[in-house]
């Protein structure tokens, strides 16, 4: 009976999608996400902003980092200028792609770049 119960709880978990994938690729892709996030910021910036350096290093699941991304562009526009902040970030979103469910990603701006 258990065994038959944890078969149907995998099913269901499987048709809903728990939006995480624990495969050693993706581990090592979001550890990539979490590095290049940290080497944006350089040394000045991981002086400048320690708290933040803090919560990348920290944060639990590639959701977290994903949601770092706006307090990283402050901290980038404050260290390197809008425009490079503008860029790195950029770059760095395409990072997160395939780690996330469709509707975490950003709409095109109707401004451009």
């Amino acid at each position: 009976m258990r065994r038959v119960s944890k078969k149907i709880f995998s099913s269901v978990k499987s048709l809903l999608g728990s939006g995480r994938d624990d495969s050693a690729g993706a581990v090592n892709r979001i550890e990539a996400v979490r590095q290049s996030m940290l080497e944006c910021l350089g040394p000045s910036g991981c002086a400048a902003f320690p708290v933040l350096v803090r919560r990348v290093s920290l944060v639990a699941d590639i959701k977290g980092l994903w949601y770092l991304r706006p307090e990283l562009m402050n901290a980038l526009a404050a260290v390197h200028g809008e425009l490079i902040a503008r860029t790195q970030i950029r770059d760095l979103t395409l990072k997160f792609e395939g780690l996330l469910p469709g509707g975490f990603y950003s709409r095109p701006s109707a401004l451009g770049d």
